[in-house]
């Protein structure tokens, strides 16, 4: 019998089981509409200068700058009728490392005690851009390219989730929760087409697109009408900038927040209620925002590509929040558990037929030579069917191999000793928010292994109430890729990427569905193994700044090159000065730039470092004789819109001192020029 055919069978009988089991969960919820909601945004943004980005994997891929500064959003809902709360957090990363949520939510257990946020209803999630300072796991393999870890980028990000949902937390209020969706064509391309098409064709036919094209949207409001915000869900890579580009970007997904809230007049420095706009991602594994192949997104380059892509996605989001009427109903609860990935037991139902079991981890071959749209060495589809040497044919033949099946291994991550370079222990958690259910998963999902896993969740939560479902990820922790067992076979990257082997999906949808008979029915779950805990073990090869240096006769702050003396609106000002590392100070919740426009006798500020029109970008001058000086250049895309008259552009840094190793603060203004 087809292995599809199959699973929708076995679904079928597990809704069925459903609707004569008890539905607990949601007890006195039923057509509930009123919810207490908060949201807030906080400055994730890590060290501007020679930091290996997260992403591309790329050694000489490292921060030179910032375009737009890096935020986390949070939302905290919590239900007038059952008494339970969820956080959702969409941070602009490229991972949640296991790291990162094992110490943000430690950080919430020391402020509201044990109880309130834990592992089971914080929900932390990433918009997967690659272009973020790396070094931020506990885990060796995504370090690797960065050099070791990073604890003041680690630092910075563990705090700035926090911040930003103690800031939901305080801005909780009664209010109304409704949802929308809808169809957002020419924005996404399926990059490994040759590997969906080995799904099924029955499967396949179930489709109208190899990739999923909606987008939905929850619209947060007051219960006297004031807006709160909004999150989106739209599978796509964050990857419309390539790996050749040095500037910290949100990618994307975050330009697509930055009009939102743009559009609303959000303050990004308050600690009250600012509108906060989420552009979170979904089964985005083999979904490019690349939609004419390979690197090519439709721009002149990597910036305009970018746009293009933002631009879709807002319009899509604001149309659907303009016309959201349906209200979200029902309380909030969820469920969470700890999986030992490497040696699950997957039982028929979910595999050909037999017992099988998941492999510690290895990545393939394939996975060597990137995606389309980060290309890296070599090519992909490399299986132990096309071994070429003596070499590669014995490795297929050893145990592990035999257990990843297709897949010729490049690298055992889970075998690593004394800790495996990639986590076995992994989270399962269903968030579920009135009628809607969240499925996070610590992994990139392709399309068809998401709508597999989807329909898993959908068989046991539709009889309780559910009509929404949504995959949230990479969420929590993360571990690769996950691939259909078909398109696994084909070891194209994403298969190749998969760590657990070849029945990793049947292995989830197998943990995912016991969360979800729990949820349906109120009962609970084991919490599993506990993760590792690695804060006591990790190394670097990074250096620090270890002093600044500039020539004798100029300050840190003064002029290098200057700005012209007058602009017409759509041109570019620039200026460059003598400046300091940025390591010094992230200027966290602040900005290394400011352009400023003249009013009266004061000074008006119209744009910083987490606006686009504005390129703060870092280059280290190697004066002699200590080669230890920087050049800070400030780029102003002057807008078409730019009200005329007279401006100037200022730069804020710091220094470090080689005498007493002090951090010390400058400022540096260009000459005054005109806008026509």
């Amino acid at each position: 019998m087809n292995r599809t055919i199959s699973l929708l069978i076995v679904t079928a009988v597990v809704a069925i089981t459903c609707l004569a089991g008890p539905a607990r969960a949601q007890t006195g919820c039923s057509g509930n509409t009123s919810f207490q909601i908060g949201s807030g945004i906080y400055d994730i943004t890590g060290p501007a200068a020679e930091l290996g980005m997260m992403g591309y994997a790329m050694l000489d891929q490292k921060t030179a700058g910032i375009h737009q500064r890096l935020h986390s959003r949070a939302f905290v809902i919590a239900s007038t009728c059952n008494g339970k709360r969820a956080v959702f957090v969409n941070a602009d990363l490229g991972m949640i490392f296991q790291a990162v949520k094992q110490k943000v939510v430690q950080k919430l257990q020391t402020t509201y005690g044990a109880s309130l946020y834990t592992d089971a209803n914080v929900l932390l999630s990433a918009t997967h851009t690659h272009s973020g300072p790396g070094g931020f796991s506990h885990y060796a393999l995504y370090n690797l390219t960065i050099l070791g870890f990073d604890s003041q980028n680690y630092n910075a990000m563990a705090e700035g989730i926090y911040q930003s949902i103690v800031r939901a937390h305080n801005n909780l209020s009664a209010g109304t929760i409704k949802i929308a969706s809808g169809a957002l064509l020419d924005t996404s391309i399926n990059r490994s087409a040759a590997a969906y098409d080995a799904n099924p064709a029955a499967e396949r036919a179930l489709y109208s697109s190899n990739v999923d094209q909606t987008m939905t949207l929850l619209k947060f409001q007051r219960a006297a009408g004031q807006e709160i915000g909004e999150i989106n869900w739209f599978p796509v890579h964050a990857t419309s900038m390539g790996n050749q580009n040095l500037l910290i970007s949100a990618d994307n997904k975050g330009y697509a927040s930055w009009l939102f809230e743009n559009l609303k007049g959000t303050n990004y420095t308050t600690t009250a209620q600012t509108f906060v706009a989420a552009f979170a991602n979904s089964n985005e594994g083999d979904v490019s925002p690349n939609i004419y192949g390979g690197e090519n997104g439709g721009g002149a380059n990597d910036f305009d590509s970018t746009k293009i892509s933002g631009e879709k996605q807002y319009n899509k989001a604001v149309a659907l929040y303009n016309s959201a009427t349906a209200l979200v109903t029902g309380g909030v609860d969820y469920r969470h558990s700890y999986v030992k990935m490497d040696a699950v037991s997957v039982a028929p139902a979910w595999t050909d037929g037999s017992w099988r079991s998941t492999c510690p981890a290895a990545i393939g071959y394939s996975m060597l030579a990137g995606a389309e749209d980060g290309p890296g060495y070599g090519s992909e589809g490399f299986t132990c069917g096309d071994v070429a040497n003596v070499w590669e044919g014995f490795n297929c033949l050893t145990s592990t191999t035999s257990c990843q099946a297709e897949k010729p291994i490049v690298l055992e991550t889970g075998t690593q000793q004394p800790y495996p370079w990639t986590p076995e222990v992994l989270p399962v958690q269903i968030v579920r928010i009135g009628n809607l259910a969240l499925v996070a998963v610590p992994y990139e999902s392709t399309t068809m292994a998401g709508r597999r896993l989807l329909a898993t969740v959908r068989a046991e939560l539709t009889a309780a109430g559910v009509s929404n479902f949504l995959i949230a990820g990479p969420s929590n922790a993360y571990a690769g890729y996950v691939s259909t067992r078909e398109e696994y076979a084909t070891q194209n990257y994403e298969g190749a990427s998969t760590h657990f082997g070849p029945w990793t999906l049947a292995a989830y949808q197998q943990e995912f569905q016991k969360l979800a008979a729990a949820l349906r029915t109120g009962a609970t779950v084991a919490a599993g193994p506990t993760p590792r805990d690695l804060t006591c073990c990790q190394t670097t090869l990074q250096t620090g700044v270890v002093f600044d240096d500039k020539p004798l006769w100029v300050s840190f702050g003064s002029v290098y090159s200057n700005a012209n003396a007058s602009y017409a609106r759509g041109q570019t000002a620039s200026v460059k000065f003598w400046g300091g590392h940025p390591k010094n100070n992230l200027k966290t919740q602040s900005t290394f730039l400011e352009v400023q426009r003249k009013s009266g006798t004061s000074w008006v500020t119209v744009a910083r470092d987490w606006d686009w029109e504005t390129k703060y970008i870092w280059e280290r001058n190697n004066c002699v004789p200590t080669l230890a000086c920087s050049h800070v250049t400030i780029q102003w895309a002057i807008p078409t819109t730019a009200t005329t008259g007279t401006y100037r552009i200022r730069h804020y840094g710091h220094w470090k001192s080689g005498w007493d190793g002090s951090i010390n603060a400058y400022t540096g203004t260009s000459r005054e020029f005109t806008v026509n």
